[in-house]
């Protein structure tokens, strides 16, 4: 355990931390931090789940970390936490007005489609596509915004772009959450078909993590990087069927669009969750092999250039 009884100097700077006193935090941790970390390396070493080893090891400092983040999104608004319901649910019914009654959208797939449908199934692309797209456009500054734990201790700082991951995805529970109360009383009902999610949002979270990793410490030497991640956000967007089904692909495009994690990921929740009928399961197995590849890259990527940071910084 990372803050143990044993240890009370650390489980001090650790509630530090979540209260945002990081200036607190040298002087009564930096020792006990550094002889925890050194020691832990140790056996991480050999480790053949390298990525998967510091977060369980640091869990309990990911989690403050992951409570930090999320309490400062919505820090100084009278809603607060009431926002992460009220924004989702807000973009659900702009998209419905604008997309389901003026432009008539429809995904085609149930013979009996109403609007509901539509406007869930768009709900439910557009959770799993804002984790991603919140991932990729805040990793690039999450090293640089917190340079303080790059020159001042020895910290794990592959906790930093997991928590921002670990904050996203509970804004992204919430919205799931709201989409599955929506399919239950104004859909098709809810019915085994849920079970696909677990295996959906697990291989997500890997990638996250992998992508949040090296775009990360990629941000710290190439500043450009950030401006160039919110293109990308919204290329994601229309690339990964949000708004319309993968059915509708024209063939030429769907050559190279059916290798996007994302839309593979959407079209699975869709089918299982929404359509209640079977995934096809050649994409879920694409979606883990490939999700675990890129997290133990991004991972390794993140080591390779955490050495330099305190020079750049």
């Amino acid at each position: 355990m990372f803050a143990s009884r044993t240890d009370p100097i650390l489980w001090v700077a650790i509630r530090e931390i979540r209260l945002g006193q990081e200036n607190r935090l040298y002087s009564t941790a930096a020792w006990s931090v550094n002889r925890s970390l050194l020691e832990m390396s140790a056996n991480t070493a050999s480790s053949p789940f390298v990525f998967v080893h510091p977060l369980w090891t640091h869990r309990e400092l990911l989690w403050q970390f992951t409570l930090r983040n999320v309490e400062l999104r919505h820090k100084g608004s009278h809603l607060g936490l009431i926002w992460a319901v009220l924004s989702p649910l807000s973009i659900l019914g702009l998209q419905i007005l604008v997309f389901g009654y003026i432009f008539k959208g429809s995904f085609g797939v149930l013979p009996n489609e109403t609007r509901a449908d539509y406007g869930l199934g768009m709900f439910l692309g557009m959770s799993i596509y804002q984790f991603v797209a919140e991932v990729i456009t805040t990793a690039p500054i999450l090293v640089v915004s917190n340079s303080s734990f790059v020159k001042k201790v020895v910290f794990p700082l592959e906790i930093i772009p997991a928590a921002a991951v670990g904050a996203a995805f509970i804004h992204t529970l919430i919205s799931l959450g709201l989409v599955l109360l929506g399919i239950a009383f104004f859909g098709q009902g809810l019915t085994l078909g849920v079970l696909w999610l677990p295996a959906v949002l697990v291989p997500l979270v890997m990638l996250c993590l992998g992508m949040a990793w090296f775009f990360s410490a990629l941000g710290v030497f190439i500043r450009d990087i950030s401006p160039l991640m919110q293109f990308g956000a919204t290329a994601l967007m229309f690339g990964s069927a949000v708004f319309y089904s993968a059915n509708k692909i024209p063939a030429t495009a769907w050559s190279v669009m059916r290798f996007n994690p994302v839309l593979l990921a959407i079209e699975v929740a869709r089918d299982g969750v929404l359509w209640q009928r079977n995934p096809n399961f050649a994409y879920v197995v694409y979606l883990w092999l490939f999700s675990a590849i890129v997290c133990g890259l991004g991972y390794a990527a993140f080591k390779k250039m955490k050495p330099a940071f305190a020079d750049v910084l």
